[in-house]
């Protein structure tokens, strides 16, 4: 896995590609949201939002 984000991090360096941060961090923030909520009472609100 560190090394995916490590290629991941030298590819966006070397060709100046630095607006794929934000999305990359906002996939991995409501994938962990998805995860993370998916046996919660909290699952029915957050599924609300898509």
């Amino acid at each position: 896995m560190m090394s995916l984000l490590q290629e991941l991090w030298r590819f966006m360096r070397v060709r100046k590609k630095y607006w794929l941060m934000p999305v990359v961090l906002l996939m991995l923030l409501v994938g962990g949201l998805v995860v993370f909520t998916k046996g919660s009472a909290v699952a029915p609100f957050i599924y609300t939002l898509f």
